[in-house]
């Protein structure tokens, strides 16, 4: 079963605007699958898991792209990264033509990657002005339950129109079902047992995506790694702590959390700075994009022991969060160009703050329904000299409310 996602809409405007896109994404988070519905009974479509396409593509790029001719998908691009250069080439031969004859432009090639580590300088060096690039992640909330799903903001006249759309309220309980079982497509289907596609998962991402990137000799290193760093989603990063659970140098721990973030697993969310001083933490917060994941990592059995657990707030919060990125993701947006997060060395924090412009919207994020003194925080951004707007307090509510002059409630079954 296909569930329709909230990209399909900027996939089609994107590939209006260029000869060639590139779909990213984390390994089975339905790259393939969304562009097939999309453009799958105009264009050709080539894997390059297939090993004799890719041995060709490999050893005789121009005449792998001579035999298929555009427009043309193709699969897993980044196992035959030399192509990018012969695609440089015929879209330039191609656009000079379309110039010439005056014919509108079209789009070429459609390729999907689901290891960014590798393919992005290939990419910006030789499809540069040529290609737009889309993020795809696992499934949002609202591509689970079959919702509209527009950019997300909090100003309240939009958040109000989330609440007139007709969602159906979940509860406290049926959110961390859902933090549980994650947004990974063949699990919300129903077309995975979640404990037997999660293992395989990650072996398959350490033996396709991974191994090639470390030495074979630290696998087992960085599988514990990987579930070191799960048990940090929602929390500040710091290395050499990570490093030293793992028994890495800090060096080798950046590395991998490097490779981690660009291929899509985690995403760093940096604090707000407006060069006001020193005084402000530096570090990022870590969050796991696909919840599901994160706690099959932790090893948390099942969605009550996750509820009831010690990181039941940081899973509550790295869900919030993540599901603001799926949504920019879908619109096209540069997450960290808009969202960031406050904390001082007095240990003031907020959990999320949007920045518009000379407007800037605090949040937090609590997984009760009535926590206490949720805004507590939010003077401290007077400092910043810019237009402290209403902000929310996103929980486990039933409904939009005031809380007080500088924020409103607002339910994370409406995200």
């Amino acid at each position: 079963m296909y569930l329709k996602r909230t990209a399909e809409k900027m996939i089609i405007d994107v590939s209006r605007s260029f000869p060639c896109i590139v779909v990213y994404g984390p390994r089975q988070v339905g790259k393939s699958t969304t562009v097939d519905m999309i453009f799958g009974d105009k264009y050709r479509k080539v894997s390059l898991d297939d090993t004799g396409d890719r041995a060709l593509a490999i050893a005789n790029p121009k005449l792998f792209l001579e035999s298929y001719g555009w427009p043309l998908i193709i699969d897993e691009i980044q196992k035959a990264p030399m192509l990018l250069n012969e695609i440089k080439i015929i879209i330039d031969k191609q656009r000079l033509s379309w110039l010439k004859n005056g014919k509108e432009r079209q789009l070429m090639y459609i390729l999907t990657g689901s290891n960014r580590f590798e393919l992005q300088e290939g990419i910006s060096e030789s499809l540069a002005g040529r290609c737009g690039v889309i993020d795809l992640s696992s499934l949002s909330q609202a591509e689970k339950y079959g919702y509209d799903s527009p950019l997300f903001s909090p100003e309240l006249s939009d958040i109000r129109k989330r609440e007139a759309s007709g969602r159906m309220y979940r509860t406290r309980s049926e959110i961390f079902k859902d933090i549980f079982m994650g947004g990974m497509p063949d699990i919300c289907t129903g077309e995975s047992s979640r404990e037997i596609y999660f293992k395989s998962y990650i072996n398959t991402y350490i033996e396709k995506d991974i191994l090639k990137l470390i030495s074979a000799s630290n696998e087992m290193q960085f599988r514990n790694f990987l579930s070191i760093v799960a048990l940090r989603t929602a929390q500040e990063l710091h290395y050499d702590e990570i490093a030293s659970n793992v028994g890495i140098d800090v060096r080798t721990c950046k590395r991998w959390i490097s490779i981690l973030q660009t291929s899509g697993i985690v995403y760093l969310l940096t604090p707000y700075m407006a060069n006001i001083s020193n005084r402000i933490i530096k570090s990022p917060k870590l969050y796991f994009m696909d919840t599901g994941l994160c706690a099959y990592l932790c090893k948390w059995p099942d969605a009550e022991m996750l509820e009831n657990c010690a990181m039941n707030g940081a899973f509550f919060e790295t869900y919030v969060v993540s599901e603001i990125i799926k949504n920019f993701y879908a619109y096209n947006k540069d997450p960290s160009a808009t969202l960031y997060y406050y904390r001082d060395i007095d240990r003031k924090e907020i959990d999320l703050l949007f920045v518009e412009g000379e407007k800037i919207y605090p949040v937090e994020i609590k997984k009760s329904a009535l926590p206490s003194n949720p805004t507590k925080n939010f003077n401290v951004l007077e400092k910043y000299k810019l237009n402290i707007m209403p902000g929310l307090v996103i929980d486990t509510c039933d409904k939009i409310r005031a809380i007080n002059e500088k924020a409103y409630a607002f339910p994370v079954y409406l995200l």
